[in-house]
């Protein structure tokens, strides 16, 4: 199992995207994500670094509640 980590793109320049999620901003690349349509507003998925997936806003959301109810313990 990997953990992906929703976040939004700010700014892009030459493959790399710095992003925010939390108000924790992270330099992602986007070697992964060649030929997508990406830009600053957009939700990518992150894992190591890397943009794996895009997302729209809700699934990020989703996400994030469900990694809250994980870090809670919530059903477990």
């Amino acid at each position: 199992m990997c953990l992906g980590v929703p976040m939004k793109i700010e700014t892009m320049d030459d493959g790399i995207a710095r992003c925010q999620a939390r108000g924790i901003l992270r330099e992602v690349n986007l070697m992964l994500m060649e030929g997508a349509a990406l830009g600053p507003g957009d939700f990518v998925m992150v894992h190591v670094g890397y943009a794996i997936q895009k997302i729209g806003q809700a699934e990020a959301r989703t996400s994030w509640e469900l990694h809250d109810e994980m870090a809670r313990g919530d059903n477990a």
